[in-house]
């Protein structure tokens, strides 16, 4: 379980293909802090520390992770998103992140917002998705790459978010431009308030 609230941006290392998965070495501040085992959200993902090394600690990324996410697109030297997962002793900053990955979407316009950014992000619309709760709503919560952000101006299949000048900075915005591809999460209450209505 995760908050949304990015700690900082890790330094992708090394990236080594096994089989069908893949596995990522990064390196970031708290490295000399993780355990084996312990789950931390990649861009919004959660995976699994399977090793650590001086400071440097990797984590396995499945075939379906890959397949549903940004992961698959990183190199050397990228900077992602990283959280720990969240401590349930004080406030919750962001929203529930759950860290499944919902899908991808694509940066199809950024404009200014007189100190900070505007972003619309594109992804694909299947009916029967929307219908389990896969959507965003006006003002409602969604995690792009890992960051708890609010929605504005929903459609079908688009919404926009807007980007404060500490959040582009400290996140990997800052290198975000029309075309990227993001990691997706809608809202977990969403999906269940949609579940329940079909359980009706």
């Amino acid at each position: 379980m995760f908050s949304g609230i990015v700690e900082e941006m890790a330094t992708v290392v090394a990236i080594k293909n096994d089989k069908e998965n893949v596995d990522f070495t990064l390196t970031c501040s708290f490295t000399s802090e993780l355990k084996i085992d312990q789950s931390v959200a990649h861009n919004g993902v959660c995976l699994t520390v399977v090793s650590i090394e001086d400071n440097n600690y990797t984590v396995t990324a499945m075939k379906e992770t890959l397949d549903r996410s940004n992961l698959g697109l990183l190199k050397v030297g990228d900077k992602v998103n990283v959280e720990r997962s969240m401590l349930m002793n004080g406030r919750l900053d962001g929203h529930i992140v759950q860290g499944h990955v919902d899908g991808t979407a694509k940066c199809v316009d950024m404009r200014d917002a007189d100190g900070s950014t505007y972003y619309t992000f594109k992804y694909a619309f299947d009916k029967a998705m929307a219908e389990r709760g896969y959507f965003t709503v006006d003002k409602g919560s969604v995690t792009v790459n890992g960051v708890s952000l609010t929605v504005c101006n929903p459609t079908e299949d688009s919404f926009t978010v807007a980007i404060i000048p500490y959040t582009h900075d400290n996140t990997n915005f800052c290198n975000i431009q029309v075309g990227s591809t993001v990691n997706i999460e809608f809202d977990i209450l969403g999906k269940y308030i949609a579940r329940l209505q079909q359980l009706k």
